[in-house]
């Protein structure tokens, strides 16, 4: 048996190069599937519901899959539809589909998978106890879940029905990236561990390659092992890079847990079969005693408006530990006397990042005694409306600009400011606030299949 499966690339709307996806088509692949979507790039996209690739770029690689697809006659599968896996992302990406649809005379069964959640749902199975936090969240409450806009990732049986009803096009809501690759494999009997491992090696497209790019894979699943090959005949993966891709996004990269179980790969062997192409055997999926489905929540925290500036003198930015404090603290009576009966302390937040001097590990900063040449300044305040925000922000980048620091008398210029005005207004802004694990009564209940005839 060898059933293959075509990644053409990690994420629909980065571009992949079509001499590479020519070629995956001519391998005939069994399925093509595509991810469209991740929590990587923060909480936005879901608080939003607006997609973070543009619709040209989305549509562009969209076309190529559908037509990709009707030559072959084989199931399209994209998960986590708009970046979020939100209804709206879904709605957004059937739009886009069946726009091509039209342009290029195709016609096809297309499923729709809805996961966003609904409050009194949720609400429901929380007074149950089915619903957990997974470390270190807290514990979910309904006011959380009044306020976040929150979606479930499914595993492989909300697609599996979807096929089952004959859809040749599969547009998922939030996914378990693995779980678009490895669910057409399991309906046709692969080992669950090799299914599952192939899929995550290929969730990424090309990226597990000596080089990572924007392109393509294949993957072989066979009775007692998988291979991968690039389909760009100068791309390359070794044993080495395909092995370390079980530490992207994982905190373990021998147990990867996934809705119904958890992948093995402790025992997995690496091997090169030629210079470009690696055979791997050994991995093993271990079924869950309780089936769990990942929720994701993102909640408006409010409006932001940013200030960017550097900072060339080394007295002034190693005084800063101690001026800022200060600082905040006068900026509070000020911004309270300013802005009278508007705002208290608890409404508004202004922070400051200093890069070059630990903005990125904080207090896990373990080179704390360099003195770096200069420094970049990012101020952000966030208030309950833009217009607070920006009014707020004006006030802190003048008086920052002009901080008392110590060795110096008299009035002098602290923060350069490269942007006039330095104020950049940057809209709603948001934050994860669901990071819970669901106990679902069975795997389909938390979805919505919708199918179309376009």
């Amino acid at each position: 048996m060898e059933i293959r499966v075509l990644a053409p690339n990690g994420a629909v709307g980065t571009g992949f190069k079509e001499s590479s996806f020519e070629r995956g088509l001519s391998l005939k692949p069994h399925v093509i599937a595509c991810d469209a979507g991740s929590t990587d790039s923060g909480p936005a996209y879901l608080g939003s519901g607006k997609p973070k690739l543009s619709r040209d770029a989305c549509k562009r690689d969209l076309r190529l899959l559908l037509l990709g697809r009707d030559r072959l006659q084989v199931p399209l599968i994209i998960g986590s539809c708009g970046t979020s896996g939100s209804n709206q992302g879904v709605h957004w990406m059937s739009e886009i589909a069946t726009e091509i649809a039209k342009e290029e005379g195709l016609s096809f069964r297309m499923a729709l998978i809805y996961a966003d959640q609904d409050e009194r749902f949720l609400k429901n199975r929380l007074k149950e106890g089915r619903i957990r936090p997974l470390h270190p969240a807290p514990e979910l409450d309904g006011i959380t879940i009044e306020t976040s806009h929150i979606v479930g990732m499914m595993g492989t049986e909300p697609i599996s029905e979807a096929l089952d009803g004959g859809a040749q096009v599969v547009l998922a809501g939030r996914a378990s990236d693995s779980a678009l690759y490895a669910v057409v494999p399991e309906r046709m009997g692969a080992d669950r561990g090799l299914a599952w491992h192939a899929a995550k090696t290929i969730e990424c497209g090309a990226a597990c390659c000596v080089t990572p790019a924007a392109d393509g894979l294949m993957a072989y699943i066979r009775d007692d092992h998988f291979e991968i090959e690039p389909l760009d005949l100068e791309a390359r993966v070794t044993p080495l890079s395909i092995a370390a891709h079980t530490l992207y996004e994982n905190a373990n990269p021998f147990l990867l847990t996934e809705p119904a179980g958890v992948v093995d790969t402790e025992h997995a062997v690496y091997s090169a079969v030629t210079d470009r192409s690696v055979r791997v055997s050994g991995s093993a999926f271990h079924p869950a005693d309780t089936y769990t489905i990942k929720l994701e929540g993102s909640q408006r925290v409010g409006y932001q408006t940013a200030v960017i500036g550097g900072i060339r003198d080394p007295k002034i930015f190693m005084a800063l530990e101690k001026l800022l404090p200060m600082a905040n603290l006068y900026f509070q009576k000020r911004i309270a006397e300013l802005f009278p009966n508007q705002l208290k302390p608890s409404d508004y937040d202004i922070s400051f990042r200093i890069y070059g001097l630990g903005a990125v590990m904080g207090s896990l900063e373990v080179d704390k005694d360099h003195v770096p040449t200069e420094v970049g300044v990012l101020i952000t305040v966030t208030a309950p409306t833009q217009e607070l925000a920006t009014k707020i922000a004006s006030f802190v980048s003048h008086v920052s600009a002009h901080l008392p620091v110590p060795g110096y008398d008299g009035l002098i210029s602290t923060i350069a400011y490269p942007f006039s005005p330095p104020e950049l207004p940057r809209g709603a802004v948001y934050r994860f606030s669901v990071n819970h694990v669901m106990l679902p009564k069975d795997p389909l209940e938390m979805f919505r299949i919708q199918l179309v005839e376009v």
